[in-house]
């Protein structure tokens, strides 16, 4: 994965709360191209790795344009971002990796909560310049804390903004009632509306991002054997230890970040046996291949599993 030191070209505040961060290369060069969905990893300083959706036009490959929502209760990574990353202040970044593609289809239902507008932007421009049929349906706790709103504007009536304050939750009947077969369904917001649009939307049609791990109900009492194919080696998982740390604690060097199942920067291929998945990144089709597995939260169903480290 490629690292680059960028200059924070432009800071602007998007919405209350929500800070806007345009990066460039130093020298002018052209960035790394993607495609809607992508994030990058900003490396803000010892043990403080976060990810950001890149929310600009993939097209455009002189910047990048990522959204901040500053989070009191956060670990540290969005105060940094906002009181720290001045204007022509460099930062290390990681990336762009995409766990969260938009998929071809006949039409697009995308739903947003708060700060998760991010990656669906670009989404809506590439639907739009596909000629593909669209709506998005963008909540937020007040209109004043909903980012990029100006932005949509041009979308006219396939843009639904329902403010909290002003709309109560979100209806999500009109979005998910009756889907017409060949639609897909995007969602990306906090954990109580990304478990609300699972519980009503049919199955496989669902695209989701999460900012946040979901629960995890397993406990993690099993031990079993990983076996490292590339040197041969076979090391033992024990209870309440991740394969992450089991694999660092023996000196394996691996990419990992959030160490929670949400960023998938230490997504290994499984050569043998069957993952017990835990992340919050993987559809349920990658989850039935069973040939990758998150590390850093991802058990062993059975005895042993082979990985591709």
């Amino acid at each position: 994965m490629t690292e680059t030191e960028l200059v924070v070209a432009e800071r602007r505040f998007a919405a209350e709360g929500v800070l806007s961060l345009t990066l460039r290369h130093p020298l002018g060069q052209q960035l790394p191209g993607w495609e809607p969905g992508a994030h990058v990893d900003l490396l803000l300083g010892p043990g403080l790795q976060r990810q950001y959706s890149l929310c600009s036009d993939p097209a455009d490959r002189s910047a990048w344009r990522i959204a901040v929502r500053r989070e009191p209760e956060g670990r540290g990574g969005s105060a940094y971002v906002h009181e720290e990353l001045a204007e022509g202040g460099k930062v290390r970044v990681l990336g762009p990796r995409n766990h969260f593609r938009l998929e071809a289809a006949d039409r697009y239902r995308f739903v947003a909560g708060g700060i998760g507008i991010t990656p669906l932007l670009p989404m809506l421009a590439a639907a739009g310049a596909a000629g593909t049929e669209w709506t998005l349906l963008y909540g937020g706790r007040s209109r004043a804390s909903m980012a990029f709103t100006g932005e949509l504007a041009r979308y006219g009536d396939r843009v639904t903004l329902a403010p909290q304050d002003e709309t109560g939750l979100l209806d999500l009947g009109p979005v998910l009632d009756d889907v017409p077969d060949g639609t897909l369904v995007y969602c990306c917001g906090p954990g109580p509306l990304l478990d609300a649009v699972e519980e009503r939307c049919p199955a496989g049609l669902l695209r989701t991002e999460r900012f946040q791990p979901k629960p995890q109900q397993a406990a993690m009492e099993a031990e079993f054997e990983v076996v490292l194919a590339r040197s041969g080696r076979t090391l033992t998982v024990a209870p309440k230890v991740s394969v992450l740390d089991a694999v660092r604690a023996a000196g394996v060097e691996v990419l990992y970040s959030c160490t929670e199942g949400t960023c998938g920067t230490c997504e290994t291929d499984v050569l043998q046996g069957t993952p017990d998945h835990r992340d919050s990144v993987l559809s349920e089709e990658e989850r039935a291949a069973g040939d990758t597995m998150m590390i850093c939260v991802s058990r062993c169903r059975g005895a042993r599993i082979v990985l591709d480290l």
